[in-house]
This record gives C-alpha cells, sequence and structure tokens, in this order.
C-alpha cells in the first residue's frame, strides 16, 4: 500500500472535526480581534528595545511558508503524502510566527506609509507626487493581501481540521480553493516589504 493509499484508509473522524471546526472559527475571531486592536493600542517600547529588524523578518516567513505551499503540493501529487504534511506544519509553523511577531510590531510601533520619505507619518501631496501611480500598484496588492489573509484564515484552518481527521475528500475538495489565496498572501508578503523598505 502506497503513503497516499494508506492515508485514504484511516478512518475519518467526524466528531472531532466537529469540535475542531468549532474552535477554527473561536480562533479566527480572536486573531481578527486582535488585528483590530493592534490598530487602535500602541504599547510604546521600552528604551533601547529596537525592532525594526521585524518587517524583513517577517518578509523572510512569508517567503518561507511560500517555498513550504509549493513543496507540499509538489509532494502530494507525487503521492508523498507524509512529505507533504511536514510542509504544510513549516507553513504553518511560519504563518504562526509570523502572526505573533506582526501583532507584537504594529502593537509596539507606528505604521510605516509607502511614500513617506521624510517618515514623518504623515503623507504630503510632493510625496503623493513623487510615487505617482506606483502608490495604486501597491495599494491593490497591501489591500489585496490583508483582505485575502483575512478570509482564507478560518478556511486554512478548516482545510488542515479535515485532514488531521481524515476526511479527505473534503479536505481535497476545499484545499483547492484554500491552497491559492494562501500562496497568494504569502508571496504577496514580502512584496510588499521590498515596497516599503525604503521608508522604513
Amino acid at each position: 500500500m502506497s503513503e497516499l493509499e494508506d492515508f485514504k484508509a484511516r478512518v475519518a473522524q467526524p466528531a472531532l472535526a466537529k469540535k475542531l471546526n468549532l474552535w477554527a472559527w473561536i480562533i479566527s475571531a480572536a486573531v481578527l480581534g486582535l488585528v483590530v486592536m493592534m490598530q487602535r493600542i500602541k504599547i510604546p517600547l521600552p528604551g533601547g528595545v529596537d525592532l525594526s529588524y521585524l518587517p524583513g523578518f517577517h518578509a523572510l516567513l512569508n517567503a518561507l511558508a511560500a517555498v513550504f505551499l509549493v513543496l507540499a503540493i509538489r509532494a502530494i501529487k507525487n503521492g508523498k503524502a507524509i512529505l507533504h504534511r511536514k510542509m504544510i506544519y513549516a507553513a504553518f509553523v511560519c504563518s504562526f510566527v509570523f502572526l505573533l511577531s506582526y501583532v507584537v510590531y504594529h502593537i509596539t510601533t507606528p505604521a510605516t506609509l509607502f511614500g513617506d520619505a521624510n517618515q514623518d507619518g504623515l503623507l504630503s501631496d510632493a510625496e503623493r507626487e513623487l510615487v505617482g501611480g506606483s502608490r495604486s500598484v501597491y495599494l491593490f496588492i497591501l489591500i489585496s493581501h490583508i483582505g485575502l489573509a483575512a478570509l482564507s484564515f478560518p478556511f486554512i484552518l478548516l482545510t488542515f481540521v479535515q485532514a488531521f481527521t481524515n476526511q479527505f475528500d473534503k479536505h481535497r475538495k476545499l484545499a483547492k480553493r484554500v491552497f491559492p489565496v494562501w500562496l497568494y498572501v504569502a508571496v504577496t508578503g514580502p512584496v510588499v516589504f521590498l515596497f516599503l523598505q525604503p521608508y522604513y
């Protein structure tokens, strides 16, 4: 029996899936609340603490998540279910560490504006003019990145739950929709960082 056939032969656990699905929605609501809260609350850092390295770290985590996702899809297409699972776990770890670090950074550090050359936290008409149409491109990528990250998060968890509880048909159907969105979010994270890098 192949790896993939071995996984598919496992007994589905719908009762466990029901409980874990509830937790997936609770966690998703909590994360959304945390992200909204970090926009409104700023906790000043103690003197000497510098978190300026975190945006680059976040970009690295997103890039690694994207690599692991691509490796995961290649693995499952080649019937390597165990490698697929390991790569998905690795992508999850990258995304989880990113989320924690992202919240810490944004709850302690003022937002960086694309085009804010003098870093005063305001975008003057002259600064807007200087970046021109590239600001529209940046905003499109940023808004789609944030929106799709928020929208896909619960469904990423639900897809994971389906695999974890051996509901592989459901897992496969949902994964076909969720995977490209998660990959887009992971890839556009470093792109947003590259746009913002001159203004940190």
